[in-house]
């Protein structure tokens, strides 16, 4: 656990450190990227080999695809409650999405134009579903929920199987829920691979999605090209920007909310302006750590990615979370609205010490699939527009060539693309 004081020598150069975090060790791309290659050439049977060699499990290509039967049993291993929870968070994410949907539109901004926008969902998407320290059945909610939105009409899921080559009954039972409509077995960057390029077995897909580990993660950016992606991101993060009203109680357990995510590599982060808060949180955050079930992987956390930091103001607590540009953003103030104004970069924002970030995670409606480690820059997160292709509409009516074809034909001459030119002036001759 790191203390940073905003009136402390060398505090701009740890705060930069800190924003300039990486995504992931870059060094892994080589490894990834000969998975890929393997993938690429040897399909089924790498997909095989890397099954036994990183999930300990021995798979022919004909058990690559989770049966119906497997689906159909993981209702009935499940309690009510735990059906109930699926289902109403399913109903929430759906409805945000309902009304985030792109809609086709056109217009005539100038006398004989028509301009708009056509929108049509993607034929065949992959979703990826971690399950290596927790099986992440929101996940499947908060891409495959929204894929379904959108009328995606293939939606195939992939995720680890543990080592009798089950996957977890709650996630197959959100994924039949969600609409998926094929699941694989497979885990990290072979299974992700194979989504992307295909193999003998599987369709390869036209876009990825879903959140991974730093492999998975590097495996999505060797893959751009081959198919689309959401994002490039790194480990689960989170910053909360308190004043001296807020709650420690509250803010140590989301800080810890995140450092329990295990990969080691999550950052948990607190920008406040009360000084005395610093104490207050760690104190907090100490006493509630001891009674996690995941010890181990918080302490990998608190070692190197807990940062408690001393702002001199509101302001300058807003420009830090805004050039760290967390994943999540929570604001513990008295007027969190008006902070929320300043931020320029966050990947979900999440106002007032009544909102966990971890309703985020579960049942709020937004995606919980966020851009991490500054990608929030430049990167938004899953929304039902992630699912479709956008194409836009142009028609002119001839009198509307006839006044603007001098701008083609001036463009043809400056760029010396004299055929350019001609196919405007050829037609209002």
């Amino acid at each position: 656990m790191k203390k940073l004081y905003y009136d402390s020598p060398g505090f701009e150069d740890e705060l930069l450190s800190l924003v300039n975090r990486p995504g992931y060790p870059p060094e892994i791309e080589a490894q990834v990227g000969a998975i890929i290659e393997d993938i690429k050439e040897h399909g089924n049977q790498a997909v095989v080999k890397y099954a036994a060699q990183f999930d300990k499990i021995e798979l022919d290509p004909s058990c690559f695809k989770v049966t119906d039967s497997e689906i159909n049993e993981a209702a009935s291993l499940l309690s009510e409650r735990e059906k109930n929870a699926i289902v109403t968070a399913l109903s929430q994410i759906r409805d945000f999405a309902s009304a985030t949907l792109p809609h086709d539109w056109s217009s005539s901004p100038r006398s004989g134009v028509t301009l708009g926008e056509k929108f049509t969902p993607l034929d065949r998407v992959g979703v990826y579903i971690p399950g290596g320290t927790a099986p992440l059945v929101s996940t499947v909610l908060h891409t495959a929920g929204i894929a379904g939105v959108a009328k995606v009409r293939e939606i195939v899921a992939t995720t680890p199987a543990n080592r009798q080559g089950k996957v977890h009954p709650a996630v197959l039972y959100a994924m039949r829920q969600a609409g998926v409509t094929e699941i694989y077995r497979l885990g990290g960057v072979y299974g992700v691979a194979a989504l992307a390029l295909g193999t003998e077995s599987i369709r390869p897909v036209q876009k990825l999605v879903g959140p991974g580990n730093a492999y998975v993660t590097a495996a999505k950016k060797l893959l751009y090209g081959k198919v689309a992606i959401d994002m490039v991101a790194g480990p689960s993060e989170i910053l909360v920007i308190a004043d001296k009203e807020a709650n420690p109680e509250f803010i140590a357990a989301d800080l810890l909310s995140q450092a329990e995510h295990g990969s080691g590599l999550e950052q948990a982060v607190l920008v406040t302006t009360d000084r005395a808060m610093i104490e207050k949180v760690q104190a907090a955050f100490l006493q509630q750590k001891a009674s996690l079930p995941k010890l181990d992987t918080v302490e990998r956390v608190e070692t190197n990615g807990i940062f408690l930091i001393h702002a001199a103001d509101l302001k300058q607590a807003a420009e830090i979370a805004s050039a760290y540009a967390p994943e999540h953003l929570e604001i513990h103030t008295v007027n969190p609205e008006s902070v929320a104004t300043q931020i320029t970069a966050a990947g979900a924002i999440f106002l007032g010490q009544w909102t966990p970030e971890s309703v985020g995670d579960f049942c709020a409606g937004p995606s919980h699939v966020l851009p991490t480690a500054s990608s929030a820059r430049y990167f938004n997160g899953i929304e039902t527009v992630s699912f479709f292709r956008r194409s836009s509409l142009v028609k002119y009516e001839k009198s509307a060539l006839e006044r603007e074809v001098g701008i083609v034909e001036c463009f043809g001459e400056m760029e010396d693309l004299a055929a350019h030119g001609r196919a405007g002036t050829i037609r209002v001759k």
